[in-house]
């Protein structure tokens, strides 16, 4: 089973601080650092398998939970022996994947798991819906953001926590999902990280 004491170390910190940093790019992993204290976690869309054991490290040390997203790292295989080697080596907190079978897989590898959804039609909530029948997620990640009412649908159905993300810019469109039920936000934009207060005195790139 899960360590218990990471997986409601994250949980908590998801409920305290709703933001999770979702870096892209390496240069924002130093952003993301300064502003720990404001965030629940990070999901690591960068990287291949020479180095993403070193980012994983570099966040844990932070007392950061990081999860992978398997369809961004380059190298690493989301087979079985893949997977025991990410969970044995890197030890990520767990992993994000939109594939039904690698969270199964992953859950025996004793990781958080995050299956990521995206609704582009009606047909997409039937989908989340099945997938949840054949194997149950810690969390569950619906794109993109800018369909904050879709949220409750999802709700209505299961009682996994929700992250939602994607097409994010301001801070009203982060807060409108949250006010329609989300656990919490996912967002590339550092802007974005820490609630409603700006950055502290350096200009940022910011990728979305």
């Amino acid at each position: 089973m899960k360590n218990p004491m990471n997986h409601d170390a994250f949980f908590k910190g998801l409920a305290a601080h709703r933001r999770i940093a979702s870096i892209k790019d390496p240069r924002h992993i130093e952003i993301a650092l300064s502003l720990r204290s404001q965030l629940s976690g990070i999901f690591l869309l960068t990287g291949h398998i020479g180095v993403v054991k070193g980012y994983v490290d570099v966040f844990k040390e932070h007392q950061l939970p990081v999860f992978l997203h398997l369809d961004k790292i380059g190298g690493l295989s989301t087979d079985n022996y893949g997977l025991e080697y990410l969970a044995k080596a890197i030890k990520p907190t767990g992993i994000i994947s939109t594939k039904t079978n690698v969270v199964k897989t992953a859950k025996k590898m004793d990781l958080i798991t995050i299956q990521r959804f995206f609704l582009v039609d009606t047909e997409g909530l039937d989908n989340i819906a099945k997938s949840l029948c054949q194997i149950e997620p810690d969390i569950i990640e619906v794109m993109p953001a800018r369909i904050p009412d879709m949220i409750g649908k999802v709700k209505a159905f299961t009682s996994i926590p929700i992250i939602t993300g994607g097409l994010l810019y301001e801070q009203s469109q982060a807060e409108e999902c949250l006010n329609h039920g989300a656990t919490a936000i996912s967002s590339s934009n550092p802007e974005l990280w820490k609630g409603a207060e700006p950055l502290p005195d350096k200009k940022i790139r910011l990728i979305v």
